[in-house]
């Protein structure tokens, strides 16, 4: 086959070619868009799933939808490390920029102009007077800050008068605002508890903004420390992998607009070498195409090009998130995968106990590797005493690796 007529995408975020198993969710938003274009009450949205099933491809098709319908969008992606503000700001930044076009009367233009000083005074509420320039300067706001308003220090506080200034001006404008927060898990404390107020204020107030957070499966655990009320005040969307019907338009559609084709047998092996894991199946997609002599593919093209795909999940899916662990968290990983044993499970779901038992340790000892671990997303505790491994299959691969 030929390898430049590859469709197939195996990618961090990348989009498929055919975004097969998610009309629900985009059906579902498409709802959402229109009460809220309407002043219906809608909530924020929270999507959640293990690495490898199409969280940010799904984001970035939400957020397109909301193009589409003239919102004005923006997205960050959270880090540990970073406080709110400043990704934050500059989401928003290029979401009232979409909402100014086309061109604005004076009174509108100078509504754009108060709301970007408001979110450049919140941006640079951190910087200091001895701050460096690349924690004072505003990247394209090139209007002076707001002072009084979403600067008061208090995150809570800033961030409810930020997103009301922003979705009134959206209300103005006859449009929405919708803010799009890929790994949301990895917020701090202090900025989740803010980001839940600011959302429970806007909808009270029915303005037209809504946040859409993605994230690992604790991520509805995260927000429900935070503010008791998030568990009403978002809708919570599982994004799994793929039934078996939509695992085969995955692979069968791109190959039909190339000409191509699987016979069933092919299909057969292919659910069963990638479980309905959309990036599994772009993984296997490609080295089968690439190996294929000619269509129909058939199963023992898959069977041929298996270890190729293997090799390119174990190096960079599985292997580039192995290679961050220290020494001892990858003993710990190793140590999970042992406990979890060969059972169907995904996530290799085990007892923190178990894991010290493996390792012949005391729990408490291995706390640090743990919460390390927790830290870099490799694994999460979606209940007490309980761990798992945050990417699908990781405890195979390494039982194969030991």
């Amino acid at each position: 086959m030929d390898p430049i007529r590859n469709p197939y995408a195996p990618g961090a975020g990348q989009r498929p070619p055919e975004l097969a198993g998610r009309d629900q969710q985009l059906a579902a938003f498409d709802v959402v868009l229109e009460r809220v274009a309407r002043g219906r009450p809608e909530r924020s949205l929270v999507l959640t799933g293990l690495r490898g099933v199409g969280k940010t491809v799904l984001l970035n098709a939400l957020r397109s939808a909301a193009v589409r319908k003239g919102w004005g969008t923006g997205k960050l992606e959270a880090r540990p490390d970073q406080s709110l503000r400043r990704p934050l700001s500059s989401a928003l930044h290029q979401a009232v920029r979409e909402l100014g076009r086309p061109a604005l009367d004076a009174a509108e233009a100078d509504d754009v102009t108060q709301v970007l000083g408001v979110i450049r005074s919140f941006a640079q509420r951190d910087a200091g007077a001895d701050a460096k320039l690349r924690d004072r300067w505003s990247p394209g706001i090139d209007v002076p800050a707001v002072r009084g308003r979403a600067d008061s220090g208090d995150i809570e506080i800033d961030l409810v008068e930020l997103f009301s200034d922003v979705g009134g001006l959206a209300a103005d404008a006859g449009k929405g605002v919708a803010v799009f927060v890929d790994e949301m898990q990895d917020l701090g404390a202090a900025d989740v508890s803010a980001l839940c107020a600011a959302c429970h204020e806007l909808s009270q107030n029915g303005l037209p903004f809504i946040v859409v957070g993605a994230g690992l499966p604790h991520l509805p655990a995260v927000l429900s420390a935070s503010k008791s009320y998030s568990e009403r005040l978002f809708s919570y969307q599982r994004i799994d992998r793929l039934s078996r019907d939509a695992a085969d338009r995955a692979l069968a559609a791109p190959a039909a607009e190339e000409d191509a084709e699987f016979t069933p047998e092919a299909l057969d092996a292919m659910y069963d070498a990638t479980r309905g894991y959309p990036y599994f199946i772009q993984a296997y997609g490609r080295a089968v195409w690439d190996l294929a002599p000619r269509t129909p593919i058939t199963a023992d093209d898959v069977a041929v090009a298996g270890p190729e795909a293997e090799q390119e999940l174990a190096v960079g899916f599985f292997g580039s998130r192995f290679e961050r662990a220290t020494p001892a968290e990858r003993d710990y990983l190793r140590a999970m995968a042992d406990a979890a044993g060969d059972e169907e499970d995904p996530v290799g779901s085990v007892a923190t106990a178990d894991v010290a038992g493996v390792l012949g340790k005391k729990p408490q000892s291995l706390s640090p590797a743990r919460d390390s671990l927790l830290k870099k997303g490799l694994i999460y505790s979606g209940e007490r005493g309980r761990i798992a491994f945050t990417v699908p299959h990781f405890g195979r691969y390494l039982r194969t690796q030991s």
